[in-house]
């Protein structure tokens, strides 16, 4: 996890708007999207996902990616609980780094076991949007790397979910399959995406 010091002064370098603060700039910082704009960017997220990742054979689900140490079904897993544990978090948990990468149990080894995961957190997500009275998303919640806003929070899992989802294109493209839809640059529009796909 990137940390920012001066001194004895320290942040950890998750929230840009937090660097900002620290580093004393005139910048403006936050969210461009909505939070009711996020909420259905993360969907199409989702959406396609439980699209595309029930086309990896199965076979091919122990590989891992590239540049770092998790399986194709390690990551078709965490593609769905970032969106889950925001939806805990909102509901007052902690957002710590291990609620998002505990990897799937172990009934959970198939891609169709994965979309249906997908699915589940899917119809979880519009249960919780559908019942906030107040969708402005100001409330304070609790992370690893400090207090932040929901709504930033929001922006935070639609961009993380959407560079999986980038990823999983890839991935497919690598064993040689069509996507069973793709993205163009809209969906990605105003989010603050990593340059590469494989920068997340």
């Amino acid at each position: 996890m990137p940390v920012l010091s001066r001194g004895d002064d320290w942040i950890f370098a998750q929230n840009i708007g937090h660097v900002v603060n620290f580093l004393g700039l005139n910048e403006a910082t936050g969210p461009v999207l909505s939070p009711a704009e996020l909420k259905l960017r993360l969907d199409l997220f989702v959406r396609t996902a439980i699209q595309i990742v029930p086309q990896m054979p199965d076979r091919l689900l122990t590989t891992e990616v590239p540049n770092r140490p998790r399986s194709y079904l390690g990551l078709g897993h965490h593609l769905f609980r970032i969106p889950e544990g925001m939806i805990e978090v909102a509901h007052g948990a902690i957002l710590v780094n291990a609620m998002l990468t505990g990897g799937p149990p172990p009934e959970m080894n198939t891609s169709a076991a994965l979309a249906s995961y997908g699915r589940q957190v899917r119809a979880s997500l519009d249960a919780w949007w559908d019942s906030q009275a107040d969708k402005t998303g100001r409330q304070t919640v609790q992370t690893y790397y400090g207090p932040q806003t929901l709504h930033e929070v929001m922006e935070r899992t639609t961009w993380h979910c959407g560079q999986h989802v980038r990823q999983w294109f890839m991935l497919l493209e690598m064993a040689q399959l069509k996507p069973a839809v793709t993205l163009d640059a809209a969906a990605f529009a105003d989010l603050p995406m990593p340059t590469s796909v494989w920068d997340a």
